[in-house]
């Protein structure tokens, strides 16, 4: 694995959470339980990041997991480059 964690989505995930809910936050980008950590990271240097909500709120939850103040969002995302794919246009349906 990388010291790089894998970006689970460009772009932050709004949950509503409730007052006194403890959350985990996913580090590693891993977890099918997006933002939340689902164990993935075990045998890698991340660890999830706890979260106990103060109040019955929307939290926006980093995507990225670039974000300087994690868990939360701070728009890092928006530096993050991502590569096209190549299409090869011959494959591509023709309409005639």
């Amino acid at each position: 694995m990388s010291d790089e964690p894998v970006v689970a989505r460009k772009g932050p995930y709004g949950v509503v959470v409730r007052k006194g809910e403890t959350y985990m936050w996913c580090a590693c980008g891993l977890s099918k339980s997006q933002p939340f950590c689902d164990g993935s990271h075990k045998g890698t240097k991340f660890t999830p990041v706890k979260f106990v909500a103060e109040d019955n709120a929307m939290v926006p939850f980093c995507g990225c997991k670039q974000s300087s103040c994690q868990p939360y969002c701070d728009d890092s995302h928006i530096a993050i480059v991502v590569e096209e794919e190549e299409v090869d246009e011959s494959t591509k349906p023709r309409i005639i």
